[in-house]
């Protein structure tokens, strides 16, 4: 049975299975990005003000704040567009997919920074948090909505291509069992013998 909304037949299950696989890809290159230890003779102490490290990303000039700044932004921002790729729906509310895209981001990025106070050489950032998810939101926003428009035109309004899952055909009515009465209790009793 289909789900309503998804993309149907083998098209969904190629495009499931290629973002999961991407999907994958990408958390185990970020895994391993944010959580291999470090040696480095000094670590700053972890920033928990919200926006005091993009404060201080600023102070060092423009192009080296646009680098931190934009590695903060990117590291994530695959899960934008990777996440609604596994769902595979193409009638959904923009919103209700945003924001479901960027609640896992943000519990993702936090259970980062969670996992990083036990490694050596990395520094907890409240900021990464910010520009995680900010980074996902945009991806999400720039390509998710224009690629579910273009898939739906592409299955079902173009007048030269066939769709590319077809309605599935209607199965009938549901059948139905009449109904039995039960004998009442004293009846299905077999009579007491003296």
């Amino acid at each position: 049975m289909q789900r309503q909304g998804s993309i149907g037949g083998s098209a969904a299950f190629r495009i499931r299975v290629t973002g999961g696989v991407l999907l994958v890809a990408h958390l185990a290159f970020v895994a391993w990005f944010t959580l291999r230890p470090l040696d480095v003779p000094w670590v700053m102490p972890a920033n928990l003000r919200p926006f005091a490290g993009i404060r201080a990303d600023l102070a060092l000039g423009w192009p080296e704040a646009a680098r931190r700044i934009g590695e903060g932004l990117a590291l994530l921002a695959p899960l934008g567009v990777l996440l609604p790729l596994v769902g595979g729906r193409l009638v959904v509310s923009p919103l209700a997919s945003l924001l479901r895209t960027v609640a896992a981001a943000a519990l993702l990025s936090w259970g980062i920074e969670l996992l990083q106070t036990g490694v050596p050489g990395q520094v907890v950032d409240v900021d990464s948090l910010f520009l995680n998810t900010l980074g996902v939101a945009l991806a999400h926003l720039a390509l998710v909505p224009a690629g579910r428009s273009w898939l739906r035109r592409r299955t079902t309004g173009h007048p030269l291509r066939a769709p590319l899952a077809p309605e599935e055909p209607a199965q009938g009515r549901t059948p139905t069992i009449p109904r039995v009465g039960i004998a009442p209790w004293s009846d299905a009793l077999p009579p007491s013998s003296p």
